[in-house]
């Protein structure tokens, strides 16, 4: 993985072979997932192949359902493509063949949103998805005001809504957005407002299904009462746990898929940081409460812990993460980021790795020993952000 932004150190003890996520091309039994590897080969090659045809076949390898929607058990995060959030911005012929491979090797969820580039990273999901439109799932999101080009505030305004989702179509190049996510509550607009002007483009066609981003249990339940929400989507992972407090439980019992972001932590999870790493002013790692120095440094328990469960298991740790995640509930569905194809194929190796129940209890009663600095607070999830 590259650091463009940082200047991380080599972790200060030596990794087993097999374990770290950098060169790794997981047991993949990606053949548990009904995906056949061929010479697009992941070595340690920064390449990213040109993939000229998408094998159909394996789109639907391995599913879960949001809600009523069907979806790979895995999606794609788009936002890195583009953002120039934890890395500059990539060619956009090399992404579409990232997003193309993704395709073939499985996956049909991809998120993305109007705000991340701002709008060129739905362009590249567009492009590459266009050829295979009515074989995935498009999640993006709305909720914010543009000036200049830029984010400039929050507008869930029911005339930005239909201004944003008309300017998702024309990128996406497409006639309906499968999943429409509000991306951050609007102080200055009930969601309600919001949740019935979802429900109007819903009548029209525009959208077929609604989502919540970072919300309280308590307006999920205000939108819900007035258009069913087919998922959440929320930071969790082995480091940010918090959405276990009331936010997941009330998914459950209204039957709402939950979509993880976030699920290796940014790359931590992935042995991508340890103690020695810094990064640059520029890079948005440095306003991370848990990527700070001393974050980091206190948090390796955690990594180190992952590590082992990763020899254990003969994976890597992005793969038990994930795994982990899977475990939880049948209706969460990680979406890991990436530029890199063959961090997508390392990703899915993660749906061959299981957990029988006490492995579970064993895992948890190990890292909930483990004092982390840096994440949210309980009382956190009950406040939108």
């Amino acid at each position: 993985m590259e650091n463009e932004k940082l200047n991380s150190g080599n972790a200060s003890e030596p990794q087993d072979k097999g374990v770290s996520r950098r060169g790794f091309l997981s047991r993949s039994a990606l053949a548990a997932a009904g995906i056949t590897l061929t010479s697009y080969g992941c070595s340690n090659s920064e390449s990213i192949p040109k993939n000229e045809t998408i094998d159909k076949k394996l789109v639907k390898s391995d599913t879960r359902r949001l809600g009523s929607l069907e979806v790979s058990s895995i999606g794609l995060g788009c936002m890195s493509m583009t953002s120039g959030s934890y890395n500059p911005p990539r060619d956009k012929d090399e992404m579409v063949a990232v997003i193309r491979g993704a395709v073939e090797r499985g996956v049909t969820f991809f998120d993305t949103a109007e705000v991340y580039g701002p709008f060129s990273n739905e362009v590249y999901v567009g492009e590459a998805l266009q050829p295979v439109r009515d074989q995935v799932v498009l999640a993006s999101k709305f909720g914010f005001r543009f000036e200049n080009g830029q984010r400039a505030g929050n507008d869930a305004r029911p005339e930005n809504i239909r201004k944003a989702v008309v300017g998702m179509l024309k990128r996406l190049q497409t006639d309906r957005i499968d999943l429409l996510y509000l991306h951050r509550v609007d102080p200055a607009v009930p969601v309600e407002d919001v949740a019935g002007t979802v429900k109007e483009l819903i009548a029209e066609g525009k959208a077929l299904h609604f989502g919540l981003s970072e919300v309280s249990p308590q307006t999920i339940r205000k939108a819900h009462a007035i258009q069913p929400v087919t998922a959440v989507q929320s930071e969790y992972s082995l480091v940010e746990r918090v959405l276990e407090n009331k936010v997941l439980p009330t998914c459950e019992e209204l039957g709402i898929g939950f979509v993880p972001w976030g699920p290796v932590c940014r790359g931590f999870l992935g042995d991508k940081f340890n103690e020695f790493s810094r990064f640059s002013e520029d890079s948005r790692f440095v306003a991370i409460p848990y990527m700070q120095p001393e974050a980091i440094r206190t948090n390796m328990a955690l990594l180190n812990l992952v590590r082992a469960w990763a020899r254990r298991k003969n994976a890597t740790p992005a793969q038990i993460s994930l795994a982990w995640l899977l475990a939880q509930k049948p209706w969460i569905v990680p979406i890991p980021g990436t530029t890199k194809l063959h961090h997508v194929e390392e990703n899915l190796g993660a749906l061959a790795i299981t957990f029988t129940p006490d492995e579970l209890t064993e895992f948890r009663n190990a890292f909930e020993k483990i004092e982390l600095v840096g994440v949210r607070k309980p009382e956190s999830v009950l406040i939108d952000m």
